[in-house]
C-alpha cells in the first residue's frame, strides 16, 4: 500500500530554501499554502508576531519574488487599507521543494 504525499509535493524537487526555512515565513508559507490568499491581521494574529515582525518578513518573501502583497479598501470602502498576501507561483515551487528537502532530511536521505 502506497501513501499519497501532501499537497503538492509530489513532485517537488527537494531544495532547502534558507529564505523560506527562517521560522516566521515558513509559517507564513505554511498558511499560504493551505489557505491560498490571506489577509494581513489574519497572518500576524496566528502566527503570533508583532505587525513589524510580520511586515518585515512578508517584505523578504516579496523582495524574493515568494509572495504578493495587494492591498483594497477596508469593508465597505472605508478610509483604511487591507493587505492580502498570496503566494507567487515561484513562492509556492519554492515552498513545496522547501518541503520536499525537510521530508528527506527527516527520512534521512
Amino acid at each position: 500500500m502506497t501513501v499519497a504525499e501532501p499537497h503538492g509535493t509530489d513532485a517537488a524537487e527537494p531544495v532547502f530554501d534558507e529564505v523560506i526555512h527562517a521560522p516566521v515565513r515558513l509559517r507564513i508559507c505554511g498558511l499560504l499554502d493551505t489557505y491560498g490568499t490571506v489577509r494581513f491581521d489574519t497572518l500576524r494574529d496566528t502566527i503570533g508576531v508583532s505587525d513589524a515582525t510580520c511586515s518585515k518578513h512578508l517584505k523578504t518573501l516579496a523582495d524574493h519574488g515568494y509572495v504578493t502583497l495587494d492591498k483594497h479598501a477596508g469593508n465597505g470602502g472605508k478610509a483604511y487599507k487591507v493587505t492580502w498576501v498570496k503566494f507567487t507561483k515561484e513562492g509556492e515551487a519554492a515552498f513545496r521543494s522547501h518541503v520536499a528537502a525537510l521530508r528527506a532530511i527527516v527520512a534521512g536521505r
